[in-house]
């Protein structure tokens, strides 16, 4: 029994250390083709709902991409229900009306310009609250500026599950701000289809700039 015992945890060992080893390895093929080269914005959706579950999970894996200090600024509001969707409605514009209708959630995609009062116990390391809570400027930039990134780990995390994602510009922000955030300190960002795309009515692919147009190395 003992013997199989100290099998057992060797065992478990032994594979805690591989899958951190494993962590920093490069991904197969097929998923850089899921998050990346094969993975397109769509704006026509499958009628197939997705349970609130698979939206919990969805936020439990990009909660984990980095912010600044920690800030994790960014506020989502998930879009489902047809009271929601009424209220969301009349800050559209153009097509973005009948993509809304027609996906099964829409994510406001905001952040929150008070997100330092969180600070103390998401950045302990030293009092960065008063910081941001003094400098008004610097506190909106960073909140937009990480809440953005915070949006693109979920477009990503998005991708990973499975899902399909379409994000849009083309609304009234204060608008939104008015409808689903009046009298708090969220601003909203951008907006975000989620689901299962319809593969049929994609656009055609455009062009992406080749590395010599875009960056460089110095």
């Amino acid at each position: 029994m003992k013997y199989l015992e100290s099998k057992i945890i060797k065992m478990k060992s032994e594979l805690k250390e591989t899958n951190m080893n494993d962590i920093t390895a490069e991904l197969p093929e097929q998923a850089l083709n899921q998050l990346f080269t094969e993975a397109r914005t769509h704006h026509a959706w499958q009628d197939k709902p997705l349970e609130d579950a698979v939206l919990r999970r969805l936020y439990d894996l990009a909660k984990w991409g980095p912010t600044s200090v920690n800030s994790q600024p960014a506020r989502l509001v998930f879009v489902k229900s047809k009271e929601a969707k009424e209220r969301l409605i009349p800050a559209l514009q153009g097509g973005n009306v009948e993509q809304v209708k027609a996906a099964p959630v829409t994510v406001i995609v905001a952040h929150d310009e008070r997100f330092y009062d969180r600070l103390p116990v998401l950045f302990p390391a030293f009092d960065a609250k008063s910081m941001f809570a003094s400098d008004e400027a610097m506190s909106r930039e960073t909140a937009l500026r990480n809440g953005s990134l915070q949006g693109a780990y979920l477009m990503l995390a998005a991708r990973s599950l499975g899902l399909d994602v379409g994000p849009m510009s083309g609304f009234n922000n204060a608008a939104v701000d008015e409808a689903f955030f009046k009298g708090s300190s969220w601003k909203s960002n951008f907006l975000c289809n989620i689901g299962y795309g319809d593969v049929s009515k994609v656009f055609p692919r455009g062009p992406r700039l080749s590395f010599e147009q875009a960056a460089r190395i110095d």
